[in-house]
């Protein structure tokens, strides 16, 4: 039913060609003195007229600076209202945002601002340092503006200040662009399997689809309150969460970061009903010591994905969680699934029965190597309930449901696509993911798939660390993957170099890293070992590597791991193995 009502929805709306800044003004008629946005930094208020207001002036202001629809601007900043302002404003006027990762520096920031072919880049005051840090390597022709607390000695020569800009600037509706319903709306960076970031394009129709579907499978309210804590700069914050202010009216608060201490006493002064989450922040707060707060709040649904099913129950129950609304799907799929019935464990759920409404599939891969593994007819073999495989999605381009936009790089985007999944002649989409089904067709995740896993809710990509990691260490073959640390959500990166321990100042490696690699992209574990094992095609062999782990036990090599606390690599032996097995060792 929910999938029917949606269609019929994105039908309508294919035809009428809307687009999400139209469907945020029928939302601003309804009610423009609603509270929209709570920012809770600085407990800014925005209601839906102002929220409004600001994105126009930033359409207006932009367009006065010679942007233009099916140009591109950067956006990088920390969650705050006005980072929804920026984009929205954007698409007011047809211009594409470029949202970019705010843990990224260097190479990466560079590459996304280049690849995007942004024009006009807006940053946060907060950012200017990495700003600063690339300003020589920018195109001189990229206007930069920066928005907050202005310092004009902290900001590259020729940025300029955009809020007194934009108090400035005309408040009423630009003129339409010429976009609709399945044109771009914003790009979204991935952390790829291929190295650097890929942009993933968002276009209006997934973006309110990805809304939408929440919004009627999980039975939201207009009168529900969000607490989105996760960041804007991905899909997760910035659609499911926001999508729920901007097209169905509800109140969003925001906060710039995740506090385990904090959440409850948020929930509680914003008396919001709507949590979301990563599995990693359950089971932070579940690591917290109990606390009045945590039943004092109105929260009736907790929204997200990435739950284990190990601490599902625990955490429904000790913070009283009528409802767990586990998810899956990623910025660029086609085959996102619901749980909209709170089964413990699972992130979705596809009818066995009525297969067809929903075309999507679990097929047999080799889980070493991922290769789909075809029937005599050269057809992909589906998976029987209990047995896992890789999920893929038909894509069909006319059907804004089940379409497949991809990526900026057009390589990146073929390498998602199969061919001859379902039937011969067909494309599916391939999300990289092993998932298994029961016999009633509820799906449970198993595994990223490929050269990626999570760590502390990102997605890690093993090509990327393993080029710093030999770059900083001489050239040396290095081999990056995840290893399960029990007590924790995803994987833990350990690195695994061809190098004598001994030639290697790990203090020093240490600093190298903090200023190279985000903290989530950072190698827990080390080990060096003569050499690394190679396939024909030069490829690292890390499926023995990921097996023996950081057990010094079964390694014989130097082993050593971060200590948090010290901020430097120490040997791990077996005592610290113990430890960390316990979940002692804050990794």
């Amino acid at each position: 039913m929910v999938l029917l009502k949606v269609k019929a929805k994105v039908r309508q709306y294919l035809r009428e060609q809307r687009t999400v800044p139209i469907l945020f003004a029928s939302t601003v008629q309804r009610h423009p003195d609603k509270t929209a946005l709570i920012f809770e930094g600085t407990d800014t208020h925005w209601t839906f007229r102002q929220l409004d207001d600001y994105s126009s002036s930033v359409a207006n202001f932009l367009q006065a600076r010679g942007l233009a629809s099916g140009d591109v601007a950067a956006v990088f900043m920390e969650n705050r209202n006005e980072f929804v302002g920026l984009w929205l404003g954007m698409a007011k006027l047809g211009v594409e945002a470029a949202l970019i990762n705010t843990n990224l520096r260097r190479d990466a920031l560079r590459h996304c601002l280049t690849t995007s072919q942004a024009r006009v880049l807006v940053f946060g005051s907060e950012m200017a340092p990495a700003i600063f840090e690339i300003q020589a390597s920018l195109d001189p022709s990229l206007s930069l503006f920066c928005s907050g607390p202005w310092e004009p000695s902290t900001v590259p020569a020729g940025t300029e200040h955009l809020d007194p800009l934009l108090e400035d600037a005309p408040k009423h509706l630009p003129s339409r662009p010429k976009k609709g319903f399945t044109d771009k709306l914003f790009y979204i960076y991935t952390s790829g399997t291929t190295g650097l970031p890929k942009a993933a394009i968002v276009v209006h129709s997934r973006y309110y689809r990805m809304a939408a579907l929440v919004y009627y499978g999980f039975r939201m309210r207009p009168d529900d309150i969000v607490y989105d804590c996760l960041p804007l700069y991905h899909s997760a914050g910035n659609i499911v969460g926001m999508g729920q202010c901007l097209l169905h009216g509800m109140t969003v608060v925001i906060r710039k970061k995740f506090s385990a201490s904090r959440f409850w006493d948020d929930c509680i002064k914003y008396n919001c009903t709507i949590v979301q989450y990563i599995g990693e922040l359950c089971r932070y707060l579940l690591n917290q010591p109990p606390r009045e707060a945590e039943h004092q709040h109105r929260v009736r649904m907790a929204l997200g994905n990435g739950l284990r099913q190990s601490i599902w129950t625990d955490f429904s129950s000790r913070f009283h969680i009528p409802q767990v609304a586990e998810f899956y799907g990623a910025t660029e799929c086609n085959c996102s699934l619901g749980n909209f019935d709170s089964q413990v464990g699972a992130c979705g759920f596809n009818s066995r029965i009525l297969s067809f409404v929903y075309p999507i599939r679990l097929v047999r891969v080799n889980e070493d190597t991922m290769e789909l593994i075809r029937g005599p007819n050269g057809v992909c073999l589906p998976c029987q309930p209990g047995e896992p495989g890789q999920l893929v999605g038909r894509i069909i381009q006319q059907d804004p449901l089940r379409r497949f936009d991809g990526y900026l790089n057009q390589g990146a985007s073929n390498k998602k696509i199969a061919k001859d999944v379902f039937q011969k002649g067909d494309q599916a989409y391939l999300t990289g993911d092993v998932l298994v089904m029961d016999e009633l067709g509820y799906l449970y995740f198993r595994d990223r798939t490929g050269d990626t896993f999570r760590w502390k809710g990102e997605n890690v990509s093993t090509t990327e660390v393993e080029g710093t990691l030999s770059r900083l260490l001489d050239m040396a073959d290095v081999a990056v993957y995840g290893v399960e640390v029990p007590g924790t959500e995803g994987r833990a990166g350990m690195a695994a170099v061809a190098s004598p321990a001994g030639n290697c100042d790990l203090e020093h490696f240490a600093q190298l890293l903090e200023k190279e690699l985000p903290l989530y992209a950072r190698p827990i574990f080390l080990r060096f070992l003569p050499e690394l094992h190679k396939t024909g095609t030069f490829k690292l062999q890390k499926t023995e590597l990921r097996k023996e782990a950081f057990d010094p036990a079964v390694v014989k090599d130097p082993l050593f791991y971060l200590d948090a606390r010290k901020g430097r690599y120490v040997p791990l032996d077996q005592e610290a193995y113990t430890r960390i097995q316990a979940g002692e060792e804050k990794l």
